[in-house]
């Protein structure tokens, strides 16, 4: 019977997921047990991860002092373009954004 074949073909294909869904649960389970004891486990990839950003930032700083050289000190106007900084009514603080950064960000309000 077709039916009962297909019944039985789901039945074992729904064990087989709730085998390796049960596994994969018990590796978590092993790894929040072991890791959290352990914290102290975090600090090389922490360190690692904060020396990639240190370099890529480092880099980006760089860049932005090699642009500033060849302009004469000042970083040159970004182009004026319709859909940036579009405001339909002012924020309570200004034009600005509340993250503004006068390093990075153009000044809206000059």
């Amino acid at each position: 019977n077709q039916a009962l074949a297909k019944y039985i073909a789901e039945e074992k294909a729904l064990m087989h997921h709730a085998a390796e869904t049960a596994d994969l649960w018990r590796k978590i389970r092993f790894v929040c047990t072991f890791c959290l004891p352990h914290y102290w486990l975090t600090y090389p990839p922490v360190a690692v991860c904060t020396a990639w950003v240190y370099n890529a930032e480092a880099e980006h700083a760089a860049h932005i002092e090699h642009i500033k050289h060849e302009n004469g000190g000042v970083l040159p106007e970004p182009p004026a373009y319709d859909y940036l900084n579009r405001r339909s009514k002012p924020f309570p603080w200004g034009n600005n954004s509340l993250f503004f950064n006068p390093h990075v960000n153009k000044n809206v309000e000059a």
